[in-house]
């Protein structure tokens, strides 16, 4: 097959100082994707309140050689469910129904089991129900199967028990936002496709993001899913029809123009833009990371809420870095592209890491008669002992960092009045093994 050349397609706007350095930034961080013959991605970047860069890199359709712009439109997958679950949050807000209703107040096929199981819970992942897709595989369906609504919703209504009870502890469950479109259908009186349409994607201006909730459902401008295999590259087909915990197609362009949308409460208002940024909470008191289709994290010391998604072939994540006001969405059409580590590629560009000379220092188990030292070089904190150099450390959390060890999984660092004290390291089989600062 004859290969064109292909032009990048590239958008900018109001550039910032660093625009063009950002752009070879960014060319770098896709080279491996912006080939004429493999499968790429498309990104965009917001900065307040606009989108200040979007680009696309790489082949949308390798059989009809046709190269990803920032229009190009990506099966979104799990990124589906912050819109999901920002639908369910306006109907409360407008009192059509409250988050603590039983589920089965408005789905009565749902088993009634020993305990509530409210819209919050599903909501949260607190839910303890099955995930569909688990249920569909013991169920005998293969992922390129014919796969619709009808046929994930009479899994889950046959269900007998939960795998724990609603508001334990989180599981997370797709099956929970495949009820949350269907509560959101019954009582809108409108299918979910229509009713997001009316109500998100045409007052954000969304012209080029839909659920695709049909079979043979036509969709312009669409990207295929590969995957690799030993001659090339491999199509994954998708029959997938369900909506809510996925099925939204949509473009880097329009992700960008939500990402916007969301952190202003352009639709609903702040109390619903409020609402949809609230972690769970479980039974006993502990409160989750996840909100309402989103997670809530940490990058190099910042806040950042965001969420991935992947099936298919398809790769997405969408996120926020709020002390920055900067916004990520990245879409790929290779099963092997991990969208949420580019992502916090591109986020180092503009974030430096916070404060690391606070962990420097010297660390002594009286338990284990061991010390360690750690310090800090090319930016990032490692641990050495006398023996020589043991760990390389990442961020996960405020005073939280994994590690590329196997016997020092985890650390987390503790403080008393700011103070940095000591670091809890555990691994698999060793938890919470106390080193002590001693200078």
């Amino acid at each position: 097959m004859l290969r064109k050349i292909l032009t990048p397609c590239l958008l900018m706007f109001a550039w910032p100082t660093f625009g063009q350095s950002l752009e070879a930034h960014m060319d770098s961080l896709f080279a491996l994707m912006d080939q004429i013959d493999t499968p790429g991605a498309a990104v965009a970047i917001v900065r307040g309140d606009s989108v200040q860069f979007a680009k696309g890199y790489g082949i949308a359709d390798l059989e009809h050689d046709i190269p990803v712009t920032p229009n190009t439109v990506f099966m979104a997958a799990s990124v589906s469910k912050q819109f999901t679950a920002y639908g369910i949050a306006l109907l409360a807000n407008q009192g059509k129904i409250s988050l603590d209703d039983p589920v089965t107040d408005y789905i009565p096929e749902l088993p009634n089991f020993q305990y509530p199981m409210t819209i919050r819970h599903l909501v949260h992942h607190t839910s303890g129900l099955r995930d569909e897709f688990s249920l569909l595989a013991l169920a005998g369906y293969r992922m390129d199967d014919v796969i619709t609504k009808d046929d994930i919703l009479r899994l889950i209504y046959q269900q007998k028990d939960l795998n724990f009870d609603p508001g334990e502890r989180y599981m997370y469950s797709n099956s929970g936002y495949t009820l949350i479109a269907e509560i959101i259908t019954r009582v809108s009186g409108q299918s979910f496709r229509d009713w997001m349409h009316e109500n998100l994607f045409r007052p954000l201006g969304m012209t080029r993001s839909q659920f695709r909730s049909e079979r043979g459902q036509m969709i312009e401008n669409v990207a295929s899913g590969y995957i690799t295999a030993s001659d090339g590259y491999k199509a994954q087909r998708v029959n997938y029809s369900s909506v809510g915990a996925s099925g939204l197609y949509t473009t880097a362009l329009d992700l960008g123009r939500w990402l916007i949308a969301l952190k202003r409460g352009d639709v609903g208002g702040v109390e619903t833009r409020d609402l949809v940024h609230s972690r769970g909470i479980l039974s006993d008191g502990d409160t989750l990371t996840y909100a309402f289709g989103i997670s809530h994290g940490w990058f190099r010391g910042t806040r950042s809420i965001g969420h991935s998604g992947s099936h298919r072939g398809y790769r997405t994540w969408a996120g926020r870095f709020p002390e920055y006001d900067l916004g990520i969405a990245v879409l790929g059409n290779l099963e092997e592209f991990n969208p949420s580590n580019m992502a916090q590629k591109i986020a180092a560009f503009f974030i430096e890491e916070k404060n690391l000379g606070a962990y420097e220092g010297t660390y002594h188990s009286r338990e284990l008669g061991s010390t360690i030292y750690i310090s800090i070089r090319s930016d990032t904190l490692r641990v050495r002992s006398r023996r020589g150099e043991l760990a390389t450390l990442s961020r996960t959390g405020r005073d939280s960092f994994s590690s590329d060890t196997w016997y020092m999984n985890s650390f987390e660092f503790k403080r008393e009045d700011d103070r940095l004290t000591g670091v809890h390291i555990s691994s698999g089989r060793s938890q919470n093994v106390w080193f002590e600062k001693i200078k």
